[in-house]
């Protein structure tokens, strides 16, 4: 319908503003790196650090030797601070595959003669097979011939097991159990149990059903990485899913929907040719390490070396970087790798760190703690160090932190960006995204034992000189966050955290609501939508401190004909970010008596 009316009528128009203003979603935070067990390469959302533990283990020990992963230590804290929602990408070294059943799970047998279905022999040694969801050799329930390298030995603690129970022949039904691999028959430590099972695919109990049968695999389509599920259920099971069923569906109807006769009886109890018979047995056939050799540090007190990060390269993390650019598919607001360090002397970190950066300018909508020396370094080689980054969408805290390990009980030594991610969780969570995440209120680290070292006030000078977010310790205050600023060289509004998360926050808000305009009509009514919108969102965001003012422009100066014409509509969005007092200058004046105070 026109717009205006060029003969006598009546132009009705509608202007829909009742849209209800909806909050930005909360995103939480992404860590990459090693891990004890868990999907490898896959980011896998958990929302506690329990179902992180369940997952992704903790502590691994193996013979005299005991890692206390980084990443452990970074969803620990996050979540003790008042984090919600965590992705976890698991990096090993090399290629993982998951452990599966042994050909001990046999069938039953045809019992009573009665039943001869046709689809299997019934002598067929396996009906069916499960694998871990978990890979790599941890997962492997045996005695292992390199111990040094991290793999668990026999009835490790992290190993599961499975049984099978309760068969009944007649019903064609049986049950699984699935066992902690280090409990013992009289003692069993039951981790799941699946009852009345069948390999009936057209019962509600059906074996796939239940347990699930996805796997995820990474695949590469030029530059670009993404995850593919194959399967047609979801996985139920924490631990394992069911990788194969040893029969083909009978043919109950022919072309013309006459019932089959002959090869079926027609009743589903012939699957009873295929209940296994009552076992138990481990899980084989895993490749992959979860920790290089010996040379890596047993507790990581140690210098982390060139080539070994917790017993990994640094050409390791490359795939699980590359992935996270989807930000269609993940959703975080800040992202770490601890463990990766970009000290001068660490090329190959380096390289990982820049990729790192790069993935948050991508995005556009997280930002990127990085570490930039070593357990051990000297102010100097930390500011020598960051002078190589410069972004607003990365920021650096320095020196390491001391903490104890959830899992042993131990003091492990980590880098500052195992412990920011729980900082930024807690400022959200207790204030707004564009408050500071620093300072004694909203920067105190509880969690922290004490620093590697504590600086003074004119280290402090120093580092934050070079964009160095210096941790202090203060007597009776503890350890403190005490700076906000980004990595971005040049001095602006976005040399700050607290900016750079204000725009990540806006951003995130308001484009969700433009994308719900496109492919709408370009017309004054679609523009009054947006700002409907758009402008009490921003006015709440100005009463909550976060912005001094604003403007929001969508109208024909800056949609023209020609922009119409192209199928554009053009919004600008104007912001003064209110500024945090970083430098709080106190005159105290003395006066004469008789002297009146100034106005």
């Amino acid at each position: 319908m026109a717009e205006t009316l060029i003969s006598p009528g009546v132009l009705a128009r509608e202007n829909d503003q009742s849209f209800i203003q909806q909050s930005p979603v909360e995103f939480g935070a992404a860590i990459i790196g090693p891990a004890v067990k868990g999907p490898v390469r896959i980011p896998t959302l958990v929302t506690s650090f329990s179902e992180y533990q369940a997952l992704f283990g903790t502590t691994v020990e193996s013979a005299s030797r005991e890692f206390s992963y980084l990443t452990s230590t970074a969803a620990n804290n996050y979540f003790r601070q008042g984090g919600t929602s965590l992705l976890v990408t698991r990096v090993v070294h090399g290629d993982f595959t998951s452990a599966f059943t042994s050909g001990s799970i046999t069938s039953g047998g045809d019992t009573d003669g009665s039943k001869n279905s046709g689809i299997m022999n019934a002598a067929s040694s396996e009906s069916f097979q499960l694998q871990t969801i978990s890979q790599g050799t941890i997962m492997n329930n045996y005695q292992a011939t390199d111990s040094a390298n991290g793999t668990l030995d026999s009835g490790s603690v992290e190993n599961v097991r499975w049984q099978i129970s309760g068969v009944n022949q007649a019903a064609g039904t049986f049950s699984l159990i699935i066992r902690q691999g280090n409990d013992t028959n009289n003692q069993k430590a039951v981790l799941e149990t699946y009852n009345d099972l069948s390999l009936d695919p057209f019962s509600a109990n059906y074996i796939e059903k239940v347990i699930g049968n996805q796997v995820q695999n990474i695949r590469q389509d030029g530059s670009d990485f993404y995850v593919q599920t194959s399967g047609s259920y979801v996985n139920k099971s924490k631990f394992v899913s069911v990788k194969q069923v040893n029969h083909t569906t009978p043919n109950f109807f022919d072309n013309n929907g006459v019932a089959s006769s002959g090869s079926f009886d027609g009743v589903l109890t012939s699957y009873e040719l295929f209940v296994p018979v009552a076992s138990s047995g481990s899980f084989t056939g895993a490749t992959g390490e979860n920790v290089q050799a010996a040379t890596s540090p047993m507790k990581f007190n140690e210098n982390i070396t060139n080539t070994n990060i917790q017993g990994l390269t640094a050409t390791d993390y490359s795939s699980s970087i590359s992935l996270l650019n989807n930000k269609d598919d993940y959703n975080f607001n800040i992202i770490v790798a601890p463990g990766l360090i970009a000290d001068s002397t660490f090329a190959a970190h380096i390289t990982q760190v820049n990729s790192l950066v790069a993935l948050a300018e991508n995005r556009q909508d997280c930002i990127a703690v990085i570490d930039v020396s070593k357990y051990g370094s000297t102010v100097s080689a930390t500011t020598n160090s960051v002078s190589a980054f410069d972004s607003s969408y990365a920021a650096t805290y320095w020196p390491w932190l001391q903490a104890v390990d959830p899992t042993s009980g131990q003091t492990t030594w980590s880098p500052a960006s195992a412990f920011i991610p729980g900082v930024y969780s807690f400022t959200d969570s207790s204030s707004e995204p564009w408050f500071a995440p620093a300072g004694l209120i909203r920067g105190a680290l509880g969690n922290v034992i004490r620093a590697e070292r504590k600086l003074t006030s004119g280290n402090r000078d120093t580092l934050y000189s070079a964009n160095v977010n210096p941790i202090a310790t203060f007597p009776g205050r503890g350890v403190v966050v005490f700076g906000q600023k980004t990595l971005q060289v040049r001095a602006s509004a976005l040399d700050r955290v607290n900016v750079r998360r204000l725009l990540i926050t806006l951003k995130s808000f308001i484009t969700q609501v433009a994308d719900n305009l496109v492919f709408e009509q370009n017309t004054i009514s679609t523009r009054n939508n947006f700002l409907s919108q758009v402008n009490p969102y921003l006015e709440s965001v100005q009463q909550r401190q976060g912005l001094f003012a604003f403007k929001v422009v969508m109208n024909e100066t800056n949609n023209t004909p020609d922009v119409v014409d192209r199928n554009e509509l053009v919004g600008q969005v104007f912001l003064q970010p209110t500024k945090t007092a970083e430098f709080i200058i106190l005159d105290f004046n003395v006066l004469p008596t008789g002297v009146e105070f100034p106005a």
